[in-house]
């Protein structure tokens, strides 16, 4: 797919990856962004080809108006999300559904409610996943990563089901990125702008999946070995 003269929505965008991935369409040519967030007054709008626009991925009238008023997305970009830090046996219930109904079902609202106007002529979606859809690690990511792992599968599984209409689906893995979500956590960190970078040359190439980092490399091509190796 080629990104110039593309219509594309991006979820998050009002900071860190998401806001990359607008810096990113623009430079390569989209006509329009659709720069979608909770609160779209945060989007700082320095081109006349970004809309900002409201949508909260547990909010489903939300992303149902969202996506009446951009009709005509061809590429849309799944980044927004959150990490609540429950833990698997003693957090908050809530907290580890809140992380599934974000990831999860969420993201899966969204898609949903644009696959009309990404089938119509053709398109793309970009899930943003984690190192952590495939391993989990014992800072306090256990509800974030079983989320992620649910939102990878379900990624594959949106595949399969729009396999000959013409979408590219992918999904892009990253360890640490030099984000909010990450401002207290000393782990290497990708920054964003190389993160939507990647991505997008993904989209250009017809990739269904995207290692951004390392972290992401290392962890994919131990899952063909003893697990040990990642939990020893």
């Amino acid at each position: 797919m080629d990104v110039a003269g593309s219509t594309a929505l991006v979820t998050g965008a009002n900071r860190g990856i998401g806001r990359a991935f607008v810096d990113e369409l623009l430079a390569r040519g989209a006509s329009r962004v659709y720069a979608a967030a909770r609160r779209p007054e945060l989007v700082e709008v320095t081109d006349p080809r970004v809309t900002p626009l409201h949508l909260d991925l547990l909010d489903e009238r939300s992303i149902e108006a969202a996506a009446a008023a951009a009709p005509d997305v061809t590429l849309l970009v799944n980044n927004a999300g959150i990490a609540t830090g429950a833990g698997l046996l003693t957090g908050d219930l809530a907290e580890v559904r809140r992380d599934l109904e974000t990831h999860l079902f969420g993201t899966l609202r969204v898609i949903r409610a644009f696959v009309p106007a990404l089938t119509a002529g053709g398109g793309a979606i970009v899930n943003l996943l984690s190192v952590l859809s495939w391993a989990a690690t014992p800072q306090g990511s256990g509800s974030y990563s079983v989320a992620k792992a649910a939102e990878w599968n379900m990624t594959n599984g949106v595949r399969v089901e729009l396999a000959g209409r013409k979408v590219l689906v992918q999904g892009v893995h990253l360890g640490a990125a030099d984000t909010d979500m990450m401002a207290g956590s000393d782990a290497p960190k990708i920054a964003p702008a190389d993160v939507a970078r990647a991505s997008l040359d993904g989209v250009r190439d017809d990739l269904i999946e995207v290692l951004a980092d390392d972290p992401s490399r290392f962890v994919k091509a131990a899952l063909a070995g003893d697990p040990a190796q990642l939990y020893g």
